[in-house]
């Protein structure tokens, strides 16, 4: 490390060329209970905000892929590890 600059990169880690911005949002599918959500709706009534029907509560990811890094493997990702395909929906948006 020269002047608090790390000198090289996190292990692991690649330089990426061509980098692209990847959003993930995942939500509980409109069946699913969301106590979470429910929590904030009644939190929101107790602070005396009106107006707010409903409240449904998710994950948001970003990701930095390279160009390499089709859509389709960012589907399995987002199915795989970022969400539970059997209570959650995700949309994958490159920014």
């Amino acid at each position: 490390m020269r002047s608090g600059v790390p000198t090289s990169a996190p292990r692991g880690a690649r330089t990426l060329v061509g980098v692209a911005k990847v959003v993930v949002d995942v939500m509980p599918k409109p069946e699913i209970l969301d106590p979470q959500g429910q929590a904030v709706a009644g939190a929101l009534v107790r602070l005396g905000v009106a107006g707010v029907g409903d409240v449904r509560q998710g994950k948001h990811f970003e990701l930095e892929v390279d160009d390499s890094v089709d859509d389709e493997t960012l589907q399995r990702v987002a199915g795989t590890l970022l969400a539970n395909p059997v209570i959650e929906d995700w949309v994958v948006t490159r920014a």
